[in-house]
């Protein structure tokens, strides 16, 4: 049996802790009292819990809502499981004796998530995994044990266990059957009872959601509908603004709280209950900011600590809400979207997140991703979180970012240590304080104006950048500024020049690549074409006293056991007076025919 991670494969002899141990964690390092008191107090909810009136029976019949990867749930069946960043091969030991190198990749195998993949792939040997485990956490954690009993994975784990009922009950026996009711009823005792303690944001709407997925499907559970029905209102008004964003200004986030409140409307209306009006209010504020978080491909945009979404879930999600309308045209979350042809361009053009809710935000201001057709061609590097504490800062840096920098400096600093699920996380501090956006439609495309003065205290100087897409969505034309744009300003450059010996404040404009983009320098290194696989030849060019490389660069998924090997484009200078310029462009070398179709398709599960 072995684990793998982004150090390679290491043996592990045990199960949980041990395996944990092995793979140099320690499961009590950095735990804060508040941290230890919340565990203490759900363990003893959970056993508490666990001697109330047992359920008997569903009073309605569930419905599934959550679809699994029919790839994952192979994978799965064979002993290979792929949990947060990790994989562990072990193709004849129980999913309960896995080692557990992380407790982030504890925490997804009791959240039951997996239980959709092996549903997706419904065969015997699958269905009978999924029984077979499903039962074994009873015996194991049903009276309270273990690291499942927080509120937000018991909300996810009571959704599918409901979702998934028929599957896990077929051909069972009957004290299997009375056992496994028993345990969701424990399970939404508890719930009722610790939903307040989860984190706010989607750790709360998970565990509210869970509520009324039970509540309404178990039979003498309903007295705690109306309950979760108020929690959520709260939470869709205090968690979700009056634009339908959320503090975190993290796409993906967004995605997972919209499709838990699509979930549990349904649930409600099925059961002949209206939703709270808050909670509908926030359904049709969230869908226009999603749809302009939507690049053409119809995945995410990848800020902030979120990645493009699971495959099909947006627009699943977007068509259930029933709310129809186009993408907002001004800023969605704090996110500015031009789409032309088959290209899409979408621009960090907001402030930060708040120093309390940037536990996992960027230094991203004023990066930008462009997908054309079914291919991303620029990206940013994403969140390192999966790969260790090392990755996770790297990928929060602004040069894992496509937007300009300047040398040793983030456009926003990581700095003070805040909570975030009991555990410690740096939070961005001394972020820009006014960030500009102005949008016109000009020389036949969408023009966007952006500026921040994130290097303003340091350096004396304001980052400006002119974005133009045209019509045909063949052409896309920038150009980035470094501006000391007042006498203050203008005192603080010249101390940041004169420490520089003269010789200027170096600065970046990264442009990060996408792995499947192929890329070669032309025209004696003043030019970059980039061939995607779909056939289509984009070329890169730039004018200004800059130098022109084709480096390393990776790119970091959640779904894969390292960083992907890309490259990225850099266009490297010092800035010497009060105002240094820079323009390029990225354009297609030949026009792609409208009819063509994209065949090529990308592997359906990678885990190397």
């Amino acid at each position: 049996m072995t684990w793998k991670g982004l150090g390679g494969i290491l043996r592990a002899n045990g199960p949980g802790e041990q395996g944990r141990a092995e793979a140099g964690q320690n499961v009590s390092e950095d735990e804060s009292w508040s941290a230890r008191k919340t565990r203490w107090m759900n363990a003893a909810h959970a056993r508490a819990a666990s001697f109330s009136r047992p359920a008997t029976a569903f009073s309605t019949t569930p419905e599934p809502r959550t679809i699994g990867s029919f790839a994952r749930g192979r994978q799965i069946t064979g002993g290979n499981f792929l949990f947060a960043g990790f994989l562990v091969e072990a193709p004849e030991t129980g999913i309960w004796d896995l080692p557990m190198p992380d407790e982030s990749f504890e925490a997804e195998l009791h959240g039951f998530t997996w239980l959709d993949d092996l549903a997706a792939v419904g065969d015997v040997f699958a269905t009978g995994r999924a029984q077979e485990w499903t039962h074994e956490w009873v015996r194991r954690f049903g009276g309270g044990k273990g690291a499942g009993w927080t509120p937000d994975l018991t909300g996810r784990r009571l959704i599918r266990w409901i979702n998934h009922a028929i599957l896990l009950l077929n051909g069972q026996e009957r004290e299997a059957s009375a056992a496994y009711f028993r345990s969701l009823a424990t399970q939404t005792i508890f719930l009722s009872r610790r939903w307040k303690a989860a984190s706010p944001g989607l750790p709360r709407f998970e565990a509210l959601t869970g509520l009324v997925y039970a509540g309404l499907a178990l039979d003498g559970m309903d007295g705690h509908v109306g309950h979760a029905i108020r929690g959520l209102a709260r939470e869709c008004a205090t968690e979700i603004d009056a634009d339908g964003g959320l503090s975190t200004r993290n796409p993906e986030e967004l995605l997972e709280v919209f499709t838990l409140l699509n979930w549990a409307a349904a649930a409600l209306q099925d059961a002949g209950r209206m939703p709270a009006a808050a909670h509908m209010a926030a359904i049709a504020s969230i869908a226009p900011v999603l749809r302009a978080l939507r690049h053409s491909d119809g995945g995410l945009a990848r800020f902030h600590g979120g990645g493009r979404g699971l495959e099909g879930r947006l627009d699943r999600s977007l068509a259930t809400s029933g709310v129809r309308g186009a993408p907002q045209n001004g800023l969605a979350m704090g996110f500015a979207r031009i789409s032309h042809g088959r290209t899409s361009v979408i621009i960090d053009a907001g402030k930060p997140p708040r120093p309390e809710a940037s536990a996992n935000a960027h230094a991203s201001t004023l990066a930008f991703e462009v997908t054309s057709g079914r291919r991303p061609l620029i990206v940013n590097c994403g969140s390192g979180a999966t790969f260790g504490k090392s990755w996770r800062r790297a990928g929060r840096a602004t040069p894992s970012h496509s937007t300009l920098g300047i040398e040793g400096y983030s456009s926003s600093r990581l700095g003070e240590a805040g909570m975030v699920s009991g555990k410690e996380a740096e939070l961005l501090v001394d972020a820009p304080r006014d960030v500009a956006y102005e949008r016109d439609e000009v020389d036949g495309g969408t023009r966007v104006a952006l500026g921040h003065n994130g290097y303003s205290e340091s350096h004396g100087l304001v980052h400006m950048r002119t974005l133009h897409l045209g019509y045909d969505g063949r052409s896309l034309r920038g150009e980035d500024a470094l501006v000391a744009p007042n006498t203050p300003d203008k005192k603080r450059f010249d101390l940041a020049f004169d420490r520089s010996k003269l010789a200027g404040v170096p600065f970046a404009i990264r442009f990060h690549l996408h792995p499947d983009a192929d890329a070669t320098l032309d025209m004696n290194g003043m030019a970059v074409s980039v061939a995607l696989r779909s056939g289509e030849i984009w070329v890169f060019r730039f004018r200004g006293e800059v130098e022109l490389t084709l480096e390393s660069s990776v790119y970091l998924e959640k779904s894969r056991l390292s960083p992907r090997a890309t490259k990225q484009i850099v266009l490297s200078g010092s800035a010497i007076e009060y105002s240094t310029r820079v323009s390029w462009s990225l354009a297609k070398a030949q026009e792609t025919p409208s009819a063509l179709r994209d065949f090529a398709m990308d592997g359906a599960l990678a885990v190397n």
